[in-house]
């Protein structure tokens, strides 16, 4: 069994917690368990105390991935399990998670259903980001949102530097790990009806999935995102350029700006390839 640290991002969970941190003292009495305590203002310190869990104590809120961050610093095992302090995870997944990294995967992450959303506009939601995401990192992505996942900590520090600090940093981690070629893999679990109030707000982050995907794409896929942009923009200068050429006889300054724009979006995206090239070889 690997040697993995139980990181629990908490921001005014501690009546969760109070429930959660038994459960996962008795499903893992070996483990090394870090409450990262994101500016709460409940007693989310006296219940790490009364517990005996390691605290990490932020002076004010920094947000989820700040919380992972910090935490994925701190911890000393070889593999990193994140979890959330709502009651939504069960601590019996945990050891499943671990074990699975013994497979040869790099990232195992615990997979919701559609039973476990919820609602059917978040169902909604993340079906649609499993799928984007899916078309730029060339893999299936099952659950990208999913805050329940162990990975390899070596790997894992490695993108570091690319985790926002909101709640993005499922999506980015997963993303990233697909695009570097590390082995990731879905374990199916049922995720419970959280206690207490969500801190996401659906309609500001979800606009920061997406420019989250998108930033990940370009930096690991370019061609990924710059390609159909270059495409539809020279597929509709084409379509001007006839409109025009059989309804006036001639060329369009339009349909210039529409071919020369294509192009340079290609460009740019071919470029930009080129320098993702130049920075996996030099990592190497």
């Amino acid at each position: 069994m690997l040697n993995y640290t139980i990181i629990i991002p908490a921001k005014n969970e501690a009546r969760s917690l109070k429930t959660l941190l038994p459960k996962i003292k008795e499903a893992c009495p070996d483990s090394e368990v870090l409450v990262v305590n994101d500016g709460s203002t409940d007693e989310t310190s006296q219940v790490c105390e009364e517990f005996f869990v390691t605290e990490i104590l932020h002076p004010y809120s920094k947000g989820n991935g700040a919380a992972i961050k910090s935490g994925a610093r701190a911890a000393s095992g070889d593999v990193l399990v994140f979890m959330d302090a709502d009651g939504q995870h069960s601590p019996n997944d945990i050891l499943r998670l671990v074990e699975k990294l013994d497979d040869g995967y790099d990232m195992v992450v615990g997979a919701r259903g559609s039973e476990s959303q919820a609602n059917v506009g978040r169902d909604v939601a993340n079906r649609f980001y499993n799928r984007l995401a899916s078309y730029v990192v060339d893999h299936k992505v099952e659950d990208l949102t999913s805050g329940f996942r162990a990975v390899r900590r070596e790997k894992f520090l490695e993108f570091l530097y690319l985790l926002p600090n909101g709640f993005s940093y499922p999506t980015t981690s997963t993303m990233a790990f697909f695009r570097a070629g590390y082995s990731v893999f879905y374990l199916p679990i049922v995720a419970s009806a959280r206690e207490g109030k969500s801190h996401i707000k659906p309609i500001k982050d979800g606009i920061r999935f997406l420019l989250i995907i998108f930033k990940v794409g370009t930096l690991y896929s370019p061609l990924k995102i710059f390609f159909p942009l270059a495409f539809f923009v020279f597929m509709l200068g084409t379509s001007y350029y006839g409109y025009t050429f059989f309804t006036e006889g001639r060329f369009t300054n339009m349909s210039a700006l529409m071919f020369t724009t294509a192009l340079i979006v290609f460009m740019v995206g071919l470029v930009s390839e080129q320098i993702t090239a130049l920075m996996y070889k030099n990592k190497e």
